[in-house]
């Protein structure tokens, strides 16, 4: 689990936990052997994550992972990632918010990089 100061982002195979506020997954694809009821979540973002095929370059690569940081910010000023992340910064303000990824390098994954932007990083 990575936390930050309104934001945490966490493996959504992880029980959810009560400091986890409005729980987003932020994956593209909805992850295996997840229920919805399992899931708890208050939103699936998906358009805020990044294009099939930037994911796909990227493929969780960790020597990848500044160019891919890099291509991502990019694209998340394209609609309709753009206005996906207007409403993740508007729930970000409302409480804790904990985006969910199936990553299992949460530290190398799209909800990290939407982590650092919502916290102005």
């Amino acid at each position: 689990m990575t936390k930050s100061r309104n934001v945490r982002v966490r493996r959504i195979y992880e029980d959810p936990e009560p400091a986890d506020g409005r729980r987003v997954l932020v994956d593209r694809l909805w992850p295996r052997g997840i229920s919805k009821e399992r899931a708890d979540l208050a939103a699936w973002c998906k358009d805020v994550a990044p294009s099939t095929e930037l994911r796909k370059w990227y493929h969780h690569t960790p020597e990848k992972f500044d160019e891919f940081t890099r291509r991502y910010r990019a694209e998340l000023e394209q609609p309709p990632q753009a206005a996906a992340l207007a409403e993740l910064r508007e729930m970000a303000k409302s409480g804790p918010l904990t985006l969910l990824t199936a990553s299992r390098l949460v530290d190398m994954s799209e909800a990290t990089v939407l982590a650092d932007i919502l916290d102005g990083k």
